[in-house]
Parts: structure tokens; C-alpha cells; sequence
């Protein structure tokens, strides 16, 4: 359902801020993902991951916070790490996450994602160095079959292709959409074997609640056909901003098979305000969650999707954080450790002063100079 006027649950006054806030950003819900909203608690989390919100409106962030068109190579791809392409095949979601990164590609005007990948792919081809492709969007489970298997053929067919990657939400918006489609178990069986490499299914589940009997078969589904699962998630105030409620998660997937891989920061993304959790907070709330799991848990790091890398949080002290670029656009700042002063207000990266010094000094022209920049240095 595409409009809050379907939803009996919501006042009068719910429903005239969910019309405001919609013609800025898109609503999408189904009846399943519904269904697991206690109408009764205000605080529900599933009600704040996919209800619109009034702070939305809210003059805060921006649209792409993580400069993510900096490193569009050709329409539809994007190629930020060396061994690693994002192909964006898909602009629809099973529902859309309120506090969602990319809400960007679901307006109007919006043309970075492209149907026709053949121009995404040829610059797979002519890259050698990509070994690590991530389908995205979008959901690109939501997709037919039909559709989806052309690209991972197509994919398959690039020697130097080793790893395919697909970013989805359906195994918690929509598990049917695995359990019900036989073709989907079929296209998994051919191309995610031990003759042809593993696909990966990075799931996006955001609090234990997701995780019903229907979202459990459609996860067993995919490792019955030979997929890899894996779990990340923002972390997004009022969902999972608790010790317990995130240790209830990595410990409830790592029992699934489910191993979680990231916990990121909520990005600064225009409308986010009242979902982000101060990083130095949400960072304790991580590694006490950590602390209390089971050992697969332990697996998962803390970090941002920062437009210079991925840049996780592996410390605190009394007076300073300390950072370390997990992953980094420049490979000569790859592994490096950072050391700030604390402020407890910051959100991002960048509302740390001493940032300053890694990013490009001047908005357009630096920028695209930077990433030239760190392109030679990667050759």
C-alpha cells in the first residue's frame, strides 16, 4: 500500500502527517510488515521503521550524505573501492524504511538508477581489479526472477567476478517472496554453488521483532539453494538503540545462520533527524551489546559509510574516539587509525573538527580532485 489513508490503525491526525510528510518522501507498506505493529505502544519499533514521522520535515541533513554521486562511473554503477562495484538496479523497495540512506532515488527527478545495467556491466568487464559486485537500489529482490537473473548471468560471466553480493530487505518486508517463488530457488541453485561461487544475501533486519516464522523459513530458504546470509543494520533510535535489543538480534541471527556483518551509523540523510543516536552513544550501546553476545556476534563492526571510506569506530577513551578507516576511497589512508577529541553532540564524521583534515578543502572542484587523487593512487 502506497498511501497512510489504507491504514484504519491511524487517527485523523496521523493521517493528515502522513500525507505531509509523504509528498516529500515516499510511503510503501504491504500487509505482512503491518501486521507485526503493536497499534496498542506508541514506541512500537517496527511502526517507527516504516510510519511516517512529523520531524521529518525537519530541516536536517541532505540527500545524498554520503557524496555516493562522486563515484558513479556510468549511469546505474558506482565505484568507490577498488574491488568493489554497486550496480543500482532497482529504484522500488518491499516498503520503504523512513530513516532509508538513499530516499533520494525514489523522487521524481531522480535518474541514478538505471533498468538497462549492460552499461554497468561492460565497466565491470573492462575493470579487472572488481572482484566484488553488490546488487542494490532499491531492492533488487523485489524484482521478478525474470529480470534478476539476466544480471546475475551476466555477472557469472565476467571471470574476475568472484563475489556477487545482493542487498535486500525482503527476507523481513516480504519472506514470500522467497518462500513462494520456485524460479528464485532455481536461478540461486545455478549460480550459487561451489562450482560457481556463493552469492551473498546481505540482509537488512532491524529489530528481533522481524524475525517471525515466515522471515526464519525464507531465510532457510536461501541456505537450502546455497546462498550465504549475512545481517547489517543502522542503528536508528526508538528501533535498536538498546544493549538489549541489539544483543537479542546478533544473537537471534548468528543462531539462524545469520552472522551479523555491520552495524552502521544512521547517515545524515535529509529527513533523519529524530532516528540518529549521537555516534559516541551509539558506539557503547554497540560494544556493550557485543560484550553480552555469543561469539559469532562478535563478528559485526560499528561504522559510517563516510564519502572518504567506511570508517568504523573502534574505541573510546574518557577524553577521545578513536577511528580507523575499515575501508578507504584513498588506499593510502587504508587501515588508518584517527585519534579525536570527544563531543558527545556529534552524529557524523564530520562534526568532529579535526575531520578537516581528510576531507577535500572545497566542495565541487576539490572533491572531484580528490577522487581523481586517490584513483592514481590506486593504480
Amino acid at each position: 500500500m502506497t498511501s497512510v489513508d489504507k491504514i484504519p490503525q491511524l487517527s485523523p491526525d496521523e493521517r493528515e502527517i502522513g500525507r505531509q510528510v509523504s509528498e516529500k518522501f515516499v510511503f510503501r507498506t504491504n500487509d505482512y510488515y503491518q501486521g507485526l505493529i503493536n497499534w496498542d505502544d506508541p514506541h512500537d519499533p517496527i511502526r517507527k521503521i516504516v510510519m511516517p514521522d512529523s520531524t521529518e520535515i525537519n530541516e536536517w541533513g541532505q540527500l545524498d550524505a554520503s557524496h555516493e554521486e562522486l563515484y558513479t562511473k556510468v549511469p546505474g554503477l558506482e565505484h568507490k573501492y577498488s574491488d568493489t562495484a554497486l550496480l543500482l538496479c532497482n529504484d522500488v523497495c518491499g516498503a520503504y524504511c523512513r530513516f532509508c540512506f538513499r530516499k533520494r532515488l525514489f523522487m521524481d527527478d531522480n535518474d541514478e538508477v538505471v533498468r538497462d545495467v549492460s552499461a554497468g556491466l561492460e565497466y565491470i568487464r573492462a575493470h579487472p581489479e572488481i572482484s566484488n559486485v553488490l546488487l542494490t537500489g532499491g531492492d533488487p529482490l523485489i524484482m521478478s526472477t525474470s529480470k534478476l537473473e539476466p544480471i546475475i548471468a551476466g555477472l557469472r560471466a565476467i571471470p574476475h567476478v568472484r563475489i556477487i553480493r545482493i542487498g535486500s530487505k525482503m527476507p523481513a518486508f516480504n519472506p514470500f517472496r522467497i518462500t513462494g517463488d520456485p524460479k528464485l530457488w532455481a536461478m540461486f541453485d545455478k549460480y550459487s554453488n561451489a562450482t560457481a561461487g556463493r552469492i551473498y544475501v546481505m540482509c537488512h533486519f532491524n529489530h528481533p521483532v522481524e524475525l517471525t516464522a515466515e522471515a526464519r523459513e525464507g531465510l532457510e530458504c536461501l541456505q537450502r539453494h546455497g546462498v550465504v546470509t549475512v545481517n547489517q543494520s543502522p542503528m536508528i533510535a526508538g528501533v535498536n538503540d538498546s544493549p538489549d535489543v541489539l544483543r537479542e538480534l546478533f544473537d537471534e541471527l548468528s543462531y539462524l545462520g545469520v552472522p551479523p556483518y555491520y552495524i552502521f551509523q544512521c547517515r545524515p540523510t535529509e529527513g533523519n533527524e529524530s532516528y540518529s543516536v549521537p555516534l559516541e552513544r551509539a558506539y557503547r550501546i554497540f560494544a556493550e551489546a557485543q560484550a553480552q553476545g555469543s561469539g559469532l556476534a562478535k563478528r559485526a563492526r560499528f561504522s559510517m559509510s563516510h564519502m572518504t571510506g567506511k570508517v568504523e569506530v573502534i574505541g573510546l577513551t574518557d577524553d577521545c574516539i578513536l577511528l580507523k578507516y575499515h575501508r578507504a576511497a584513498d588506499p593510502r589512508r587504508q587501515g588508518e587509525i584517527m585519534i579525536f577529541p570527544r563531543r558527545r553532540e556529534a552524529h557524523w564524521f564530520d562534526d568532529y573538527p579535526e575531520s578537516r583534515n581528510y576531507l577535500p578543502k572545497m566542495p565541487a572542484q576539490s572533491e572531484r580532485a580528490f577522487l581523481e587523487e586517490a584513483a592514481l593512487a590506486g593504480d
